[in-house]
């Protein structure tokens, strides 16, 4: 006697406000909501949403989200500073 495999289950539901890794692109987000089958994020800082299919995004860990965090104050230190191609000019005292 053979079985059939069973496809996977749908994963559930993210709830709007867990931040998320997608893996297609390598990206941290936090769900906004979803938008037919797709989960609508938008990056830690703020800025333009972008769709993934849940079954591309896993929940961080609290260990995982320190260290998105970290890394997003951190870039934009960077940009503040004209150290990531920002015009430094704007940002040092005049002399």
């Amino acid at each position: 006697m053979t079985t059939t495999p069973t496809p996977n289950p749908a994963p559930p539901p993210l709830p709007p406000g867990t931040t998320v890794r997608d893996t297609t692109r390598d990206r941290v987000g936090v769900v906004m909501g979803n938008e037919g089958p797709y989960l609508q994020l938008r990056p830690l800082s703020g800025g333009r949403e972008w769709d993934v299919a849940p079954h591309h995004v896993h929940p961080l860990t609290p260990a995982e989200l320190l260290r998105a965090r970290l890394a997003d104050a951190n870039e934009r230190s960077r940009t503040r500073l004209g150290v990531n191609g920002a015009d430094a000019a704007a940002v040092q005292p005049p002399p």
